[in-house]
């Protein structure tokens, strides 16, 4: 039983697109909307959190109707190619728009108002009123937004869901290593590219080339899926191995079975897996989800290399996580990466703008390393409850916990952030919630993958 790398890498294009989508959203978006439009914290924050209420609904919809779907193409795929093309355009179309708004944002004199001195607030205030006097551009860009993001919601589940389709129970931890470093290298590539275009040196800055330039990364990465997965192949292979070890049923008797439900433990386990993925992205998300305007308009920093040093510290982990989790089990390993995130939000409060900005690598390089042990564990915990005619609707499950976490925690901290100011709850409300995570988890019993004795030499050194 051993790992097909090459497999899971090229099933990892899929993941790779929807990494570089969520980098460059996460990055502009707000400060279009805070910076172009003039909104408060709290209303950037409820436009922000839209994305993840789609999702709770969508994501688990089209998770489950993936797993009924057989085309020549497979089940997952179709939603793939779709859903992928029409949210490029979507993304392109979405920059024009807030392009006519900056024109009319330079036309009221603005950016010099704002060379002159005047207050964030002030020049804020001067933003909204021109979007509240005229609020068909605001409108127009919501409902592209809408669009961005529904066509983004039809293929996120099936992507995830691809892995494994393909992957044996046992191995899917360390496959999600490796997924999760595919798509950590889209995210990195886009975050080098925000440098490249100064995303963060301009508030008034046109992001058109900058999305186009994200949009080709992306494309490329679905035609490297589209040219290279063989999905009905990989998957039938993989019943066959599953069956062959005693994993699943052979897959004709398993077509003829009533689902296996969940014992009380199991179901106690799932949810207390959820309750805890749940917890760790309203902590998560509130950090990635307004650091781009935390660091530009608080600390003064450059957001894009941060965000970079981060994603390379994830990306170092990501196998090495995956290895230990099959040796000590994906629950305690899960704990630990709790306590690193936890603990590098938790210095990130003692960060002033008077800080040395170098002094934020660190803690963002704990901060990646903490969310690889957690994010390479929790997936495949989940689906290790489900058989593989549920795997969509599992991954739906999944994402069910984490979107409606992320839909709290824009909100919630952007209240906060309103009413006691970003300065001092940013890195502690992310805290907070991260440890709630511990709490949960240490109470999970199941999910961890059931272990196959190996047989031979080779096998054991799990050499190719």
């Amino acid at each position: 039983m051993k790992l097909n790398h090459k497999r899971v890498i090229l099933v990892g294009m899929a993941f790779f697109l929807i990494s570089a989508f969520w980098q460059a959203y996460d990055a502009i978006v707000p400060l279009i909307l805070t910076n172009h439009f003039g909104l408060p914290q709290t209303v950037s924050g409820t436009v922000m959190s839209i994305d993840n209420v789609l999702a709770v609904f969508l994501l688990p919809i089209f998770g489950a109707l993936s797993d009924k779907v057989n085309t020549r193409l497979g089940k997952r795929t179709p939603f793939i190619l779709i859903g992928s093309v029409i949210a490029m355009v979507s993304f392109v179309a979405l920059t024009f728009i807030d392009n006519y708004q900056i024109a009319r944002v330079a036309a009221a004199g603005i950016p010099e108002i704002a060379q002159s001195g005047a207050t964030d607030e002030a020049i804020r205030k001067l933003t909204v009123e021109l979007t509240i006097a005229n609020p068909m551009p605001f409108i127009g860009f919501i409902v592209t937004l809408l669009l961005v993001l529904v066509a983004m919601a039809t293929f996120r589940s099936p992507a995830v869901a691809l892995m494994p389709d393909v992957t044996v129970k046992p191995l899917r931890s360390k496959a999600n290593a490796i997924i999760n470093l595919t798509g950590t290298a889209g995210a990195m590539l886009v975050l080098a590219l925000g440098i490249v275009f100064a995303t963060s040196k301009n508030h008034y800055m046109q992001y058109t080339g900058y999305v186009v330039a994200v949009v080709c990364i992306m494309l490329a990465g679905l035609i490297v899926f589209l040219l290279t997965v063989k999905e009905k192949k990989w998957a039938r292979e993989m019943e066959e191995e599953s069956f062959r070890l005693g994993l699943e049923d052979a897959p004709e008797e398993d077509a003829d079975k009533e689902k296996r439900k969940l014992s009380k433990g199991e179901m106690t386990s799932l949810l207390l897996i959820l309750a805890s993925v749940a917890l760790w992205y309203i902590g998560y998300n509130s950090i990635t989800s307004k650091y781009s305007v935390y660091a530009t308009n608080i600390l003064g920093f450059d957001f894009n290399l941060t965000l970079i040093i981060a994603q390379a510290a994830a990306i170092v982990s990501y196998i090495p996580v995956g290895i230990i989790a099959s040796k000590i089990g994906r629950r305690k390993t899960i704990l630990v990466g709790i306590i690193l995130l936890a603990s590098a939000f938790f210095i990130g409060n003692f960060i002033t703008p008077n800080t040395p900005e170098m002094i934020m690598y660190p803690v963002f390089i704990l901060a990646g390393i903490g969310w690889a042990t957690i994010n390479v564990n929790s997936f495949p915990m989940v689906v290790e409850l489900a058989r593989g005619g549920d795997i969509g609707k599992y991954t739906g499950y999944y994402y069910t916990a984490s979107m409606s976490a992320q839909i709290i925690a824009p909100i919630l901290s952007g209240v906060l952030y309103d009413l006691i100011g970003m300065r001092y709850v940013f890195f502690a409300f992310g805290t907070v919630f991260v440890l709630f995570s511990f709490v949960t988890m240490f109470f999970v019993k199941h999910g961890d993958a059931k272990v196959i004795e190996k047989k031979d030499l080779l096998e054991q050194l799990d050499v190719d």
